[in-house]
């Protein structure tokens, strides 16, 4: 039931996250493209220069926590169930959608908002997991 669930969600989810990476909060276009490469650095500096800790929470949690559900994704694609292949994957598809913000100037190209995407996909990985061995040790 809840694989059917998920079937159902995570389309909608996708195109939903999509909306916000290029289109939401108010987001306009650049008048110049920014990429930050620097891993973790920059969301650092970030949190140093930030004084409302909502906004802290909401953009770094938010990062990791709004990529939970890619890590069920072998649930539809048996493929992804190997944790190699659905961070391959997942990195590949997140690359393109962060150079298309720059590209685009809808958005930076952050090397950190992968870094904590591909996080949250492994954190959803694990739960994931966690959930089909409790449930097939319900059936047997």
């Amino acid at each position: 039931m809840l694989k059917k669930i998920y079937k159902v969600f995570i389309l909608p989810y996708t195109l939903y996250l999509l909306y916000l990476m290029f289109l939401g909060f108010g987001r306009s276009q650049f008048d110049e493209n920014v990429i930050r490469i620097k891993p973790i650095v920059s969301t650092l500096m970030f949190i140093e220069n930030t004084i409302l800790l909502k906004t802290i929470v909401m953009i770094v949690l938010g990062n990791i926590i709004m990529f939970i559900p890619f890590g069920f994704l072998g649930w539809i694609f048996p493929k992804l169930k190997d944790l190699k292949s659905l961070l391959f994957t997942f990195i590949s598809v997140i690359t393109i959608a962060e150079a298309l913000q720059y590209f685009t100037r809808m958005g930076i190209f952050e090397v950190d908002d992968i870094i904590l995407n591909t996080f949250g996909v492994f954190i959803g990985w694990n739960i994931r997991k966690l959930l089909d061995n409790t449930f097939s040790r319900l059936v047997l």
